[in-house]
């Protein structure tokens, strides 16, 4: 016996990615339902071998169902989360709304498991940003060994994070740099992305700070530890997917490189390819597609007592959004819903 599944924002990146995962996954489905807006309605989406038309959102009736993926923005989160939510069926949410809210959890399978059960508070899970997803799968199995103290930060995130129209832009002023009789302004970003770095994403705050850096800090606290310390820099980077960060740690107890790297190669979600040689890591274009995070260039950091290096690159699309939500899903039916 399966479940009865929801991908709300079929259409989109993300849910066209939860979709795949979780026929890959070969995740328990009895019945699924594609949901869009109205501008996308009857737009055809896939489910392994099956093709699905999308269904009206604004009008759909959850009741009935078991869970539902939303992957859609905050604002039709906040409408139509709660009615499902009040139908008995339990959302998985990918959008910023819920991460925050001290009733609600906020999960990555491979750190907090135990928090599934507080779903029962207001029907709803939340998923961590993409940023900080791959981060606290690194960062959970030192912190179990040496305690961390203090997390320094500098992300380099693809433009997938901001949608289609992002990756568009990049596409069409790569072009343009070849084609100087074209000229593609920036929409999406504010400044051009083609062959450049921005470091500004999402809204600054008043201490100078954008939101997308306060994110990294809120959730990582929220997620594993809130005594530990995070400053984090988010930069935006002309890769169409894959995030990569460069994280420096500071332990309360000393930990070898040498065991840090044995430990993170036992701990679930993440793969070490750690060869000092040319090559010997993993870039962004090398994740695509997969299911772990990558670990690379893990050393010790001589300028602290207690201080590891390691650079971090994962698929934003699949564990920063699709994959850890079909997880989530994964473990709400085998610790609670019990019924694959």
């Amino acid at each position: 016996m399966g479940y009865r599944v929801v991908i709300v924002g079929a259409t989109g990146n993300v849910g066209r990615e939860m979709l795949n995962i979780l026929a890959e996954r070969q995740f328990p489905v009895d019945e699924i339902a594609v949901l869009a807006s109205r501008k996308s309605l009857g737009t055809e989406v896939t489910f392994g071998e099956t093709t699905l038309k999308t269904q009206d959102l604004a009008i759909f009736d959850f009741a009935g169902w078991d869970m539902a993926l939303f992957a859609v923005g905050s604002a039709a989160t906040k409408d139509f989360a709660p009615k499902a939510a009040a139908a008995g069926c339990v959302v998985i949410d990918n959008s910023s709304l819920y991460r925050y809210d001290p009733a609600i959890p906020l999960i990555v399978p491979e750190v907090n498991p135990e928090a599934i059960h507080d779903y029962k508070n207001k029907n709803i899970i939340a998923n961590p940003n993409c940023s900080t997803a791959q981060m606290v799968v690194a960062l959970k199995p030192i912190h179990d060994r040496a305690k961390i103290k203090r997390v320094v930060v500098s992300t380099y995130q693809s433009v997938s994070g901001g949608g289609k129209d992002a990756m568009e832009e990049l596409w069409e002023q790569t072009k343009a740099v070849y084609n100087p009789t074209k000229d593609v302004p920036p929409t999406k970003f504010t400044k051009e992305i083609a062959f450049n770095v921005i470091p500004h994403i999402d809204v600054f705050l008043d201490d100078g700070s954008t939101k997308e850096e306060w994110k990294m800090v809120a959730e990582t606290k929220k997620i594993i530890d809130k005594s530990i310390k995070v400053t984090a820099t988010c930069v935006r980077v002309p890769v169409f997917v894959g995030h990569s960060e460069s994280v420096n740690i500071e332990t309360e107890d000393f930990l070898d490189e040498d065991e840090a790297r044995d430990i993170l190669r036992e701990a679930p979600g993440l793969m070490v390819i750690d060869k000092r040689e040319d090559g010997g890591y993993v870039t962004p274009k090398e994740c695509v597609g997969d299911f772990a995070t990558f670990i690379s260039r893990l050393r010790q950091d001589p300028t602290v007592e207690n201080g590891l290096n390691l650079w971090c690159v994962s698929d934003n699309l699949r564990k920063g959004a699709a994959l850890n939500a079909v997880q989530i899903a994964e473990l709400l039916g085998r610790e609670v819903l019990k019924k694959g």
